[in-house]
């Protein structure tokens, strides 16, 4: 998924997924790995030529970057058995569910020789279409291409501010100004538009299916955050990115602003690794250097240390994950953020160079990238379930998406001047009229925001 750091490896970082209990459920399409014979007759030169062509299919389907690795994640085993171990993982009981198989691609799926890994971004087109000064993007590619030339030297550095020249025209400028606005309701990028499971999980089938169209019969599963994968790990393997400090994959022309998909294949495919012509699989901070903006950024202290990430203490897991009340001494940490966190993401030096995605799924829905604390709170549940068809959120379900509401309202109260009399007032009212609610999470949490007015 690669949009909020939460799931762990060999460095005890974690990948947070949306996984859910859904994690073994059968694919849509695909042949069984019982009894399937991987491409008869294809030679290394044929199998090298298919790799090549699933790459070109991959770039067809609107993917960024796509990578083959083979399936030894030993190095990871005893990082993420440390991580289970030490209980970052919280509630999420899938993570420690089936042990090591989240590190054994070929137990998951029986079979499996190979993982083809792909990105595709998902930042807006519209975000991305102007800068500040009206010029449009485009005319900024030769400066951006000579910037990215000697990303690492100007980013990474401890003199590294030159990345974030110009920035009152970059993307993440309009983002911080919303995280300053306290009536301001901050939903993550990636969950503005549709669900994105549904979105990569049809490209992977549509992958697939070219390849059988190939090759004939084969066994393979895809993979869009449904079940026990590493795929940080996978991607990094496979040269499609390196594992920042935050846990989340970066690529130096697209920043870290992407999904992540994977299909399991039985395929001898050539790896990447073993190709001259690929992308050298990468290394955790290989392009990061002495920066460390992504943790000093962190509200909450999640990010405990380079590619270590406590899930209890992350925005993302408390308004996604956590089934109940949020601690009191994290409320105040969450600010306006109702639906997970990109602060780490803003604070990175390479999402200057941020794709846009590259299919309209992804555009904000619902004016989600403008919304209010007062008007979200205001939607019934039946305005929740109607909105939010077809957009991630809809799973955490209306009593969680009012918690957070709650909060993140208690916390506006809580913001003294910078907060106008009128909005005072709306906010306390919004609050008023939910107090009797009918359920007792989103009481609590509504109570603990009405205390704010005598803080």
């Amino acid at each position: 998924m690669n949009r909020s750091p939460l799931h762990s490896d060999s460095k005890g970082v974690s990948e947070v997924s949306e996984a859910s209990p859904r994690a073994l459920e059968p694919p849509l399409c695909e042949s069984s790995h019982e009894g399937a014979r991987a491409a008869p007759g294809f030679d290394r030169a044929a199998l090298a030529q298919l790799a090549a062509r699933i790459r070109a299919w991959g770039r067809e389907l609107g993917f960024g970057a796509i990578g083959i690795s083979d399936t030894d994640l030993s190095d990871a085993e005893a990082g993420l058995a440390a991580w289970l171990e030490a209980g970052c993982h919280g509630e999420m009981d899938y993570m420690a569910k089936h042990g090591m198989k989240r590190a054994r691609p070929a137990e998951l799926v029986a079979g499996t020789r190979r993982v083809i890994s792909v990105r595709m971004a998902y930042l807006p087109a519209a975000t991305l279409a102007s800068d500040a000064d009206g010029k449009p993007r485009e005319s900024l590619a030769t400066a951006a291409s000579n910037e990215r030339r000697d990303a690492s030297r100007e980013f990474v550095g401890d003199q590294g501010d030159r990345g974030d020249q110009g920035d009152q025209g970059d993307w993440r400028a309009r983002e911080r100004a919303r995280l300053d606005d306290p009536q301001a309701a901050v939903v993550s990028i990636y969950a503005r538009g549709r669900d994105y499971h549904k979105v990569l999980r049809a490209r992977l089938q549509q992958l697939a299916q070219r390849i059988e169209a190939e090759v004939g019969a084969y066994g393979h599963r895809v993979f869009t955050d449904s079940a026990p994968v590493l795929e940080v790990e996978l991607a990094q393997k496979a040269g499609v990115g390196w594992r920042g400090k935050h846990t989340l994959l970066l690529q130096r022309d697209a920043g870290s602003l992407f999904f992540l998909g994977e299909i399991y294949v039985d395929l001898p495919l050539p790896v990447d690794a073993d190709d001259p012509s690929s992308a050298a699989p990468g290394h955790a901070g290989a392009h990061c250097g002495s920066c460390t903006r992504c943790i000093d950024a962190c509200p909450t202290g999640a990010i405990t240390g380079p590619y270590r990430v406590d899930a209890r203490r992350c925005i993302s897991y408390l308004t996604i994950e956590l089934q109940g009340s949020i601690p009191e001494d994290l409320r105040p940490l969450i600010g306006n953020r109702v639906y997970g966190c990109d602060d780490c993401q803003l604070a990175c030096p390479w999402n200057k160079f941020a794709q846009a995605a590259p299919v309209a799924d992804f555009d904000v829905r619902h004016g989600l990238d403008r919304a209010t604390l007062v008007d979200l709170f205001g939607w019934s549940a039946a305005e929740f379930d109607a909105r939010m068809q077809g957009s991630a959120i809809r799973r955490i379900g209306y009593e969680r998406w009012s918690r957070n509401l709650a909060v993140a309202i208690g916390n506006a109260l809580r913001a003294g001047a910078a907060l106008p009399d009128a909005a005072r007032a709306a906010l306390v009212a919004a609050l008023r009229a939910r107090e009797h609610d009918a359920s007792a999470l989103v009481r609590e949490h509504v109570r603990w925001a009405l205390a704010a007015r005598d803080d």
